[in-house]
């Protein structure tokens, strides 16, 4: 063991590095109970869980490293990102776990999430009210029926892990759960969209492009309160608010 690194930390979780183990801290057992089952069925490569003493959850380190990373060029390779898309087609094609997902939440439940942040945002001066507006339209084309898959729902780039032209796993699986496949071939294109041919050269057909951006300009909309008042920034290059303003 060379150190003791802090990956993430903020009131809901931390985690730490410790040589080749990941330590994750929750305090809320549920969010491990997912993560952990979760992780036991999906058909893609995952990290080793070592041991689990709640509040701590043991993973292995995966070798490799991330795909990409937030408001960084991405140095993988065009098979990487293929080889991406069909580990996601083979996650989404699997048996539905039973878990709904971050991905699953319904209309009504989206509608009414929007229009609070929406309003948030305007009325704090956070951004301003036509960028909003401009977004919530765009927004719309997610809110439609949808068949559930088996999604990871928080998909982020740095949640992939690649060596060379394979994937060696995804990790954080808190979020998983039956839901929209559309979300998360979203969110894993979030800033990275001059990969999206490469991506659907594994992922397949299916992928409705305006249904993309919208669930960019939603995820965006629903993530700037939360960055800040958990110490992050939103406004960071290639992170929520430039993807808000890419949609004027």
């Amino acid at each position: 063991m060379d150190e003791v690194k802090i990956v993430v930390a903020h009131a809901d979780c931390t985690t730490l590095r410790v040589g080749d183990v990941f330590l994750k801290v929750d305090a809320d057992p549920s969010r491990t109970d997912a993560e952990v089952e979760a992780l036991r069925l999906a058909p893609v490569p995952t990290p080793e869980v070592l041991w689990r003493k709640p509040p701590v959850l043991a993973l292995a380190a995966l070798p490799g490293r991330a795909i990409a990373r937030l408001g960084e060029p991405s140095t993988a390779s065009p098979e990487a990102w293929a080889a991406a898309g069909a580990a996601l087609r083979t996650l989404h094609d699997a048996p539905l776990p039973p878990r709904t997902g971050r991905a699953g939440r319904s209309v009504d439940t989206l509608v009414a999430e929007l229009d609070a942040e929406c309003a948030w945002l305007v009325s704090h001066d956070v951004l301003p009210a036509d960028l909003v507006t401009r977004n919530r339209q765009v927004a719309e084309a997610a809110l439609r029926p949808w068949t559930p898959a088996f999604t990871h729902g928080d998909l982020q780039v740095a949640h992939v892990f690649v060596a060379g032209d394979e994937v060696t796993g995804i990790i954080d699986w808190t979020e998983a759960g039956q839901g929209d496949a559309l979300y998360d071939v979203a969110t894993l294109l979030l800033a990275h969209q001059e990969h999206f041919d490469d991506l659907m050269e594994g992922y397949g057909t299916g992928v409705d492009l305006d249904v993309i951006h919208a669930w960019w300009s939603l995820r965006s909309l629903l993530g700037v309160r939360w960055l800040i008042e958990h110490g992050f920034d939103p406004f960071t290059p290639g992170g929520e608010v430039d993807v808000l303003k890419a949609r004027m």
